[in-house]
């Protein structure tokens, strides 16, 4: 089973929240999740952005691939493979 750290879309119209999560790669964007390790909203001034810097490092240690978006989220958060 390929897993993924990708975001969830949360908000409503034109105003997007996202939840960091690790979820099975064939699984959809806002469909079922394995764990929720954060959230990101963009919206503010500056961008907040919050995770769970244990659950993400013992993800990648297992070998989940962070998507773009996410892997230059967590590498302006200090989180490194």
């Amino acid at each position: 089973m390929a897993v993924k750290i990708r975001l969830r879309r949360l908000g409503y119209k034109k105003h997007p929240i996202y939840r960091v999560v690790v979820a099975d790669s064939r699984s959809p964007r806002d469909g079922a999740v394995i764990d929720e390790i954060g959230s990101y909203d963009p919206n503010q001034n500056p961008s907040f952005f919050k995770v769970d810097e244990e659950a993400a490092k013992k993800w990648l240690g297992n070998g989940a691939q962070p998507t773009e978006t996410v892997a230059k989220l967590l590498k302006q958060a200090g989180i490194e493979k």
